[in-house]
């Protein structure tokens, strides 16, 4: 598992701003790709727990949102 590029990062930014202006999406999608990005950043400090609480709590909420 990689740290997440600018890029992908960006790209979500953009597809969350989308969402929250004209309803453009998925939001359960959008919380899962977050999670992802944040779990991947995570991977990446394995000393930092806050990082993996903080990714924790996003796939939590994104399971939630997809009904898992």
């Amino acid at each position: 598992m990689s740290r997440p590029s600018v890029s992908e990062v960006s790209a979500f930014v953009a597809d969350l701003v989308a969402y929250r202006k004209f309803g453009a999406g998925d939001l359960s999608e959008l919380m899962s790709r977050k999670a992802d990005l944040l779990e991947r950043i995570a991977a990446e400090s394995p000393g930092d727990p806050a990082k993996a609480e903080i990714a924790a709590e996003a796939r939590a909420y994104a399971d939630r949102l997809r009904g898992e």
